[in-house]
């Protein structure tokens, strides 16, 4: 053997059970980066293809100076500083239990001549080392995936991603997977070095156990011995105290953070039932689209639905003897009501259902001076209408903020009473996915050119809210399952360095009962105090997220609690934790006491 370096192979091969767990944790953080950038490669390169088949080359160098892709940079940054904090936290957990593990073959070393500066640089190269194996495997999974979801973005959500490429491979995914794999485990394995070349020579012949009990928590008389115990094991290393609590909270920090682009997604991509695929409008803005037109329309092929609006602009009317002259009165189908229901664009104590049919009930948009209230009374053409319900938003602009008008929605057959109108300004179509352009050919047959015919059908989102919703709801599934893998380690790793001391506590005369007590009490510990750091941390990350990405682009948008995440990765969280217990239990079992004595 020319060096100490020779031993690196040599331990590799010695420890492959121990390894095992600290590649999984190096494969799952290459994969996961690989997977993302990839996606987001091709993304960017099918985006960047149609602004220039749209607008040429001049909309791509507008879109780097557009100021507001700033904020969704910081914030892809940001997430991304979260998941390699994720993948450090979790290889660090495991390179630091197999130190612990061995720690007589490191005092070994030391008595063998090697300095301190060795054995730093010894373990940091054995857990590079482990980079050879797990971060091509890792990129590997990445490509694969990222395959697997192009085909599904082909094949099944198709639209816009038709022609997206079935087997891209991105470099700029690749070398993130690699740049991951490496930093995160040179970054991960800083401490452990660092505790390797504190073990002194006398370890290597002498390895007692050292964990004395703090007498803050002999006095807690109300717990048994195993508990007061447990407290002990949870609070006597601080380092490991923080590290596995923050397995807990970082799972919940991460799973409430990405949740927040399912909303951003619904906001920037809105999938309003009511969405029409054609629109026929009056080319003066007049009603004067003769209603018998939608009949005609309704009997075509291919035609799912019609339904038309009315307006007037500007109309006179009062209120509480004062004369409103800025009020815009606009008619809607009771489907559009029953869109408004179900997508919950009404505030509390809005009853929609007054609306129907001729009842003389209106829906008041939010407006800038916002005086008005459900129950009051507006006199039009002599005739009183009552405020029903208000709308959230302004649903007439693109970011929801409130009109210098009042404008009021009523029902067709309410609009007809108050104005003796019965004809529209606008007729919207929802057609079916394979409408033959003959059938299109039709309706355009059946209007003048009074008429404006709008074929929106390319404009849908539908594909792209879809795959991004695949791809939020994958990501969220991967945190889960990395949460479950990373507190499994954690718990299970913890409760492994104490082996030699949970033998000793059974010679003594402590029941097997009394130790599972204890690494369950234990693991609740870290699993309390986890959850209510991630928990206020994930809280507050995710609001200002919310604000960056959605109000400060949609006024009247307002982050809330999302109780369904919470419970989803809560779940997760105890699922993880009676899996991580479950190991250590069976493994006490199995427990030899006097080959553990031996070894004390």
């Amino acid at each position: 053997m020319k060096s100490y370096l020779d031993l690196i192979p040599i331990s590799y091969d010695v420890h492959k059970k121990q390894n095992k767990m600290t590649l999984l944790c190096i494969i799952f953080a290459v994969f996961l980066i690989t997977s993302i950038f990839s996606m987001a490669h091709i993304g960017v390169r099918i985006e960047k293809s149609r602004l220039i088949e749209k607008h040429g080359v001049q909309a791509v160098e507008n879109l780097s100076k557009n100021s507001s892709f700033s904020q969704y940079y910081i914030t892809a940054i940001f997430l991304f500083i979260l998941v390699l904090i994720a993948g450090i936290l979790m290889i660090s957990s495991s390179i630091n239990s197999n130190i612990s593990q061995r720690t007589n073959f490191f005092g070994m070393l030391r008595c063998l001549g090697m300095t301190k500066k060795q054995i730093f640089h010894f373990v940091q190269l054995e857990s590079i080392n482990l980079c050879k194996k797990s971060i091509p495997i890792g990129i590997l999974l990445g490509v694969f995936i990222t395959w697997i979801l192009s085909g599904i973005l082909k094949f099944f959500v198709a639209g816009e991603f038709s022609e997206i490429p079935l087997f891209s491979i991105s470099f700029i995914g690749i070398i993130s997977g690699i740049l991951m794999g490496f930093f995160s485990v040179f970054l991960s394995s800083l401490s452990p070095a660092k505790k390797a070349s504190k073990i002194s020579p006398i370890s290597a012949v002498s390895e007692n156990i050292n964990n004395p009990v703090n007498k803050r928590f002999l006095n807690l008389k109300f717990l048994k011995i195993e508990k007061i115990l447990a407290i002990n094991h949870a609070f006597s290393k601080k380092k490991n105290f923080v590290l596995i609590t923050s397995s807990f909270a970082l799972s919940i920090i991460l799973f409430l953070t990405f949740s927040v682009f399912i909303d951003f997604v619904g906001y920037i991509m809105p999938q309003n039932i009511n969405t029409p695929d054609i629109t026929i409008a009056s080319s003066d803005g007049l009603n004067n689209i003769n209603k018998n037109i939608l009949k005609d329309i309704k009997d075509i092929n291919g035609v799912k639905r019609v339904f038309g609006r009315k307006n007037i602009l500007d109309i006179s009317a009062t209120y509480l003897d004062e004369n409103l002259n800025n009020l815009d009165l606009i008619a809607f189908d009771n489907f559009d009501f029953e869109s408004m229901k179900k997508e919950k664009q009404l505030t509390k104590n809005s009853d929609i259902s007054k609306l129907y049919k001729n009842s003389n009930y209106v829906i008041l948009s939010p407006n800038k001076e916002n005086n008005l209230i459900i129950g009051d009374k507006i006199i039009i053409n002599n005739k009183e209408v009552e405020i029903a319900g208000i709308l959230n938003f302004n649903i007439f602009s693109n970011d929801g903020t409130p009109d210098e008008n009042i404008t009021l929605i009523t029902s067709n057959e309410t609009f007809t009473n108050l104005t003796g109108n019965e004809d529209f300004s606008l007729v919207l179509i929802q057609t079916e996915k394979n409408i033959s352009e003959e059938n299109i050919q039709k309706i355009k047959n059946l209007i003048n050119d009074d008429y404006t015919f709008n074929d929106l059908r390319e404009q849908r989102t539908t594909s792209t809210y879809i795959a991004f919703k695949l791809f939020i709801y994958g990501f969220l599934i991967i945190i889960a399952l990395v949460s479950i893998l990373n507190i499994m380690n954690s718990i299970s790793l913890s409760v492994s360095v104490r082996t030699k001391e949970y033998g000793a506590m059974r010679a003594i005369g402590m029941s097997l009962k009394q130790i599972n007590i204890m690494i369950i009490f234990e693991a609740f510990i870290y699993a309390i105090f986890g959850c209510i750091i991630g928990i206020l941390l994930g809280f507050f990350i995710s609001s200002k997220i919310f604000y960056i990405l959605i109000t400060k682009h949609f006024s009247y948008a307002t982050w809330s609690i999302n109780y369904i995440s919470l419970s989803i990765i809560l779940f997760f969280i105890f699922f993880s934790l009676v899996l991580a217990i479950y190991k250590p239990i069976k493994s006490m079992k199995n427990l030899s006491i006097t080959k553990t004595i031996n070894q004390l």
